[in-house]
């Protein structure tokens, strides 16, 4: 078994990707023309963005990130060497701040952010 991919549900996909590209340096791999997929190339798994109505359809109760609600229980975790510019720059792309640079104890530095549809993305720097 590997981790594929992971999906977020999102209101719009295009603006999803667009918004990842611009905040977080990452690459489009492609929008599908219905609107309703789209994929960023993070390395060895995919970021994927579906809209809502594709859950839906499954017949499943889901819970939606809101930005203005709390944080889900999950984050993005997305690994850099400058925590501070990769911060910098997804807020000057519009995430929301959650928490500014800080060296933890065991020698990592974190930050987090909140995406435009308000999921948690937290920019690291690499374990050990």
């Amino acid at each position: 078994m590997r981790l594929g991919y992971t999906i977020l549900y999102v209101s719009d996909v295009a603006a999803a990707v667009a918004f990842y590209a611009r905040a977080f340096n990452l690459t489009p791999r492609f929008v599908h023309e219905s609107g309703t997929y789209g994929e960023l190339d993070t390395g060895a798994t995919t970021l994927s963005f579906a809209r809502h109505d594709l859950i839906e359809g499954h017949g499943f109760a889901y819970q939606r990130s809101e930005p203005a609600g709390p944080a889900l229980g999950f984050e993005i975790g997305l690994v850099t060497d400058d925590v501070a510019q990769a911060y910098a720059r997804a807020l000057d792309a519009g995430a929301l701040p959650v928490h500014p640079p800080a060296r933890k104890p065991w020698g990592q530095t974190v930050a987090y952010v909140r995406d435009l549809e308000g999921f948690l993305v937290e920019l690291c720097t690499p374990m050990g």
